[in-house]
């Protein structure tokens, strides 16, 4: 009797063609390392500073016409509690007779160890949406135009969480040391 295969909930709606390599590598034990493979580059920003200052260095490149943030930060709750990987709010408050409006970003704490071209994909994706708030042609766009290749590396942060998710490391002394630690 087999193991049931769990659900791939980051993968839901992507066609089998795509999936069923994924599960493949999932079972083996590969799927982890093969997207850090085509993604071997690390980030800096494992700070909420450094990724405060990384989040504005792309806003100034790509939206410097867009209203100013006010927050940007990694949180810790964020996929847990709101089922999201990022988050952009705006919250209006009255001072006088004025309406100011305080614009965060939230970045959930797994990408403090993702691979730099992820944390490029998931910045783009929670800028343009101070532009752009639905999720249409323009938006992708937008995405594709701040993060060059946004659907491929979108899918592949998916496989990256799948692995993170669900992929066993390998035991016993022929596994490498540290071969589990760029993913999380």
């Amino acid at each position: 009797m087999s193991t049931p295969v769990p659900p791939l909930r980051y993968l839901l709606g992507y066609p089998p063609a795509l999936v069923d390599p994924a599960r493949t590598l999932l079972a083996q034990g590969r799927l982890g390392a093969a997207v850090l493979a085509r993604h071997p580059q690390p980030h800096a920003a494992r700070t909420d500073r450094a990724l405060g200052d990384y989040v504005q260095q792309m806003k100034a490149e790509f939206m410097r016409s867009a209203p100013p943030l006010d927050k940007v930060v990694y949180d810790g709750q964020l996929e847990r509690v709101r089922q999201a990987l990022g988050t952009h709010t705006a919250v209006s408050r009255v001072q006088g007779a004025r309406l100011k409006a305080k614009r965060e970003i939230r970045i959930a704490t797994v990408f403090r160890e993702a691979p730099a071209d992820m944390l490029r994909m998931i910045v783009a994706h929670e800028l343009a949406h101070l532009k752009e708030r639905e999720h249409d042609k323009r938006f992708y766009a937008l995405c594709e135009h701040m993060a060059p290749g946004y659907h491929q590396l979108e899918f592949d942060t998916r496989l990256w969480l799948t692995a993170l998710e669900l992929e066993v490391p390998p035991a016993g002394p022929d596994a490498a040391p540290g071969q589990r630690d760029g993913l999380g």
